[in-house]
Formats: structure tokens, sequence, C-alpha cells
């Protein structure tokens, strides 16, 4: 028996007999003893427990917080974008970022908070404590830690580059819905159901494949951990036993040594668990960094021009070209015309030929590359952003509507418009008719995305919201396609008699159309090949009379 044992046991035994002698009471001693060692022991269980449960909150208010802000910086960052931004990223990949990616750090966060505010602790007062139990015994923890990282370095080195590629899956697999569910009556038209649930399986199954891997790579880190540590306890028994054998150590000693080198081990787990998580939240947090760090290609001045409060709204392009991004030629090319205040100035020429882009410059969602575009001979670029599209009443080529009612869809282009401008708007535009039609009339439900109108009724609610701006400029991007004749003639009288002191600018397919604007511009392969009036063109223009011919007869060009 050692020297420092048999002195324990002997000192012990001599005071237990010295008490006697003095008539003390060792039970009631040993039971106060109890109480207050039980007493201590519930106060640091409640302080453990209170601790842990304000860990808890404040880590989820932090995380949520966290997530909050990354999705308002996201949103935000992403309406700043230009059309460059949104061809460079797609709509689906974005919506992964602003909801999976941001989930997956805020769940690093909840996690890592909570773990590594206890793990260190823990690991920290189990060595402390461990060592005051038995320094011979140490080596055994130190063993089962290095083996622990070991096995969570092969982990990790198998698991982290699959962490990227799931996000990336994740992305195509909203891809592949979002084009099902948005195309869903063209699908059954082509009767093709079958081959988008064969596009969607195949989208889902890779991303099952590659996420069980990773669960499965994961998952193995728990039977891992149990077989670490009960391998270690059983060392520590068969050790101990020899120590106990030599009276070194005591069986209560040895057992409170297997505690402390549980939690000890339990510590590395923690942390091993969140270096597991740690790769997935990168991952997230690079792809959420990229969008936030992307500088828009069209941003305002630092110190911009401001426009008159009342503008004659005189549009000029000089020279201007513009190329899309990696294309090997411009889009459109040296493009020079004047647009007046109370003329209306039309855009007309084959599929691709670059009509939508030379508005898509002017309202700044490109832009140009060369030459310049002014605005009562200021330079749109020095004008920012927000005043001038304030400036500009726009009608796209494809009409949306948002979720609310029909007031609510005109409003939108003027938030305090009265009663009156909305309804002037919506006669203007040939919507009263249909507008009161319905039972709730102005306060009649537009679904989502405009599901429950007509196309025709989509193009004249949104020529109402670009018309109640009453804005100096109008654009009208083939905004007439879906009306029928009698609609279409209806709706430019009264535009002529409404706007006629603004530019308006016309985009169309149609020849009647535009047939008696002041000035139509023939566009084919990005270049102006005519400038002119209808009979003008019909004489100077092969392309324009082509298209006239194709559309009119010959009564009607005579």
């Amino acid at each position: 028996m050692s020297e420092p044992s048999l002195a324990r046991q002997t000192g012990a035994a001599l005071i237990r007999l010295f008490y006697t002698e003095l008539g003390a009471d060792l039970s009631d001693i040993q039971r106060d003893y109890i109480i207050r060692t039980g007493a201590y022991m519930l106060l640091v269980t409640l302080i453990g427990a209170a601790a842990a449960i304000g860990v808890g909150f404040l880590a989820t208010q932090i995380g949520a917080r966290t997530a909050r802000t990354m999705r308002r910086d996201l949103f935000s960052k992403v309406e700043s974008f230009s059309l460059e931004e949104f061809d460079r990223y797609s709509t689906a990949s974005l919506i992964t970022r602003t909801t999976n990616d941001v989930t997956q750090i805020q769940m690093m966060i909840i996690m890592g908070l909570r773990m590594m505010s206890r793990a260190p602790i823990m690991g920290f007062g189990g060595i402390v404590m461990a060592l005051k139990h038995s320094i011979s015994l140490s080596w055994i923890i130190a063993l089962a830690v290095i083996i622990l990282i070991g096995v969570i370095s092969v982990i990790f080195a198998v698991a982290v580059p699959k962490f990227k590629l799931v996000q990336e899956l994740t992305d195509k697999l909203n891809l592949v819905s979002r084009e099902s569910l948005t195309g869903m009556m063209v699908i059954r038209a082509f009767s093709n159901q079958k081959h988008e649930e064969k596009r969607f399986e195949e989208a889902a199954r890779e991303l099952k494949n590659t996420n069980r891997f990773v669960s499965r790579v994961m998952h193995s880190l728990w039977p891992s951990m149990a077989l670490i540590m009960n391998l270690s306890s059983l060392v520590i028994i068969w050790a101990g036993a020899h120590e106990i054998q030599r009276s070194a150590m005591q069986v209560g000693d040895m057992i409170a040594f297997i505690q402390y080198a549980m939690h000890i081990i339990m510590s590395f787990m923690m942390i091993a668990f969140m270096f597991i998580m740690l790769p997935r939240a990168m991952v997230s947090a690079t792809r959420v960094e990229e969008v936030l760090k992307v500088v828009p290609s069209v941003r305002d001045k630092e110190h911009p021009a401001k426009l008159p409060d009342k503008i004659r709204g005189e549009v000029v392009y000089k020279n201007v070209s513009f190329r899309y991004t990696n294309a090997e030629s411009d889009a459109v090319h040296n493009i020079s015309f004047t647009a007046r205040p109370g003329e209306t100035t039309a855009i007309i020429g084959s599929t691709g030929s670059g009509k939508t882009t030379l508005v898509n410059l002017l309202l700044r969602f490109y832009d140009a590359t060369e030459g310049e575009i002014t605005i009562d001979g200021i330079p749109i670029k020095d004008i920012s952003q927000k005043q001038l599209r304030d400036n500009i009443g726009y009608v796209p080529q494809k009409s949306t509507l948002f979720t609310g009612d029909i007031a609510s869809n005109i409003r939108y282009g003027k938030e305090d418009a009265s009663d009156e401008e909305v309804e002037n708007a919506a006669e203007i535009a040939q919507a009263d008719e249909f507008i009161s039609a319905m039972e709730e009339g102005f306060k009649s439900p537009v679904a989502q995305g405009g599901a429950n109108v007509s196309g025709g009724q989509k193009q004249r609610l949104s020529i109402a919201r670009a018309l109640v701006k009453k804005a100096p400029i109008y654009i009208f991007d083939d905004s007439f396609s879906a009306l029928d004749f009698k609609t279409d003639a209806a709706l430019r009288r009264a535009l002529q008699e409404s706007v006629k002191d603004s530019t308006i600018i016309i985009i169309a397919q149609r020849i009647s159309t535009i047939m008696n604007a002041d000035q139509i511009i023939v566009m084919d392969e990005g270049r102006a090949v005519g400038i002119g009036k209808h009979k003008d063109l019909l004489k100077t223009c092969r392309e324009y009379r082509e298209i006239a011919e194709s559309q009119l007869s010959m009564e009607e060009l005579a």
C-alpha cells in the first residue's frame, strides 16, 4: 500500500475515534454534511439550469436577429441589381441563398453559442478534477482525445467537399420546381407532365443521394464517439484496477475519474459537432457573401445631378451601343434619334433586333457601353435611378400584377393617387368596363401574378398603373399585343388626348398600332435601318415594307 493512501485511511480511522471519545454524534455530523453538500449541489444545478436557459434564449435571439439582418441585406442588395446581375444569378439561386443558406448560418450561430459556451467549461473543469484524482491515468484521456481528433479529421475531409454540392443541387431543384410550377399551363397543353416529373425526379434523386452520403458520414461520428467513450472507460477500469490493487487509488476515485473523463470527451464531442456544422455554414456564408459583395454594374454617382421639378421629357440617343457581358457582338449598335415631347416615337423590328434593349438602356436597367442618352440635355448616367424612373411611366412587355386588389395594383405607380386619379387612369387604359363588371369593382381581389384576370386585362391594368403617374415620358414595350383591334384603337385615341404633352415611346409588332406615329424607328440586327414616318418608310426602307406587307393588304398600304 502506498504511503499517501495508507496515511489517509489511518487518519480517517483515528479522527473517527477522536470524535467518539469527545462524545460527538457522528450520525448528526454525517447527516448535516449530506444536507449541506446536497443543498450546494442543488444550488449549482439550479445555477447551471438557469445558465443553460439564458444561453439558449440569447443564442436564439442572436441567431434570429442575425438571420433577419442577413435576409434584409440580401433583399436590399438584390433590389439594387441591374439586369446584368440578374442574368448572372438565377431567381432560384437567389431564393435558396435568402432562405436555405441563411437558415444554415442561423443554426450554426444558435448551436455554436450554446455548445461553445458549455464545452470549454466542461472540458477544463473535467481536466482539473481528473488530474486532482489521478495523474497516472491522464494518459488515457490524452490518447482518447487524439483518437477523437483523428476521427473528426477524417470525417471532416470526406464531408466538406459535399456541402457546397448540396447547396448547388438545392438551387437546381428549386429551379426545376419553379419552372414546372410557373409553366404548368404549357406543360399540360403539350402533355409533358411525365417529362417534367422525370426532370424533377432526377434533380431530387441527385440531391437525395448527396444528402444521404453527407448524412451517413456525419452520423458515423456518434457511433465512433460512443466507441471511444466506452473503450476509454474500459481502459480506465483496467488501469484503475491495478492502481487499486497497489492501494494507490480508491474505488471511488476511479469512478469519479471515469465520470470526469466522460465529461472531457463529451466536451470534445461538442466541439467536434461544431466543426462538422461549421463547413456547411461556411459554404452558405460564402454564397451569401458572394451576393452581398456584388457591385451593381448600374449605380448612381456620388453626387448625382437633379432634374427640375417639371421637365419637358425630350429623350436623345447619341451614337448609343450596348453589348451584353461575354457577347461577341453588340445587341444595339450606333443608335441615334430624338424622342420629343408631344410626339409618339415607335420602334419596330424582327424578334431579337434590339427593340427592348433600347428602352432598357433608357430606364438604366443596363448602362450603354458606348454613346450617351440624355433627358432634356442631362445624361441619364448623371441622374439618380430613382429620379430617372420617377419621371418615366413604364409598361413592360410581360404584364405583372401583385397580390391585392385592382386599386392597389393601379396605385403601385403612385401610392398617394386619389380614387379619382385611379378611375381616370383605368378609363384611359380601357379597363373601366371590365372593372365595373366585377362585383367589388376597384376593390376586386387580384390573385398572385394576376392569375384571375385575362392577358388583355393584365395589359390594361399595367397601362393604367403607368398612366396614374402622369409622367413626362411613357414607354410602352409591346403593351398592346393582347388587345383586340377595337380596344387597341380606342386606347390609342385616349392616350393621344390624355398624355398629348408627354414623350411617348412605343415598341410594337403590329403596323396598325404605330402607323400614325410621328417617328418610326426600324430595327434590324441591332441597327436602325430606317427612321421616318409610315409613308416615307414604305418607300425608303425595305425591312419596314416587308413587315407592313406581311400584316396589311395592298389597299391598306396605299
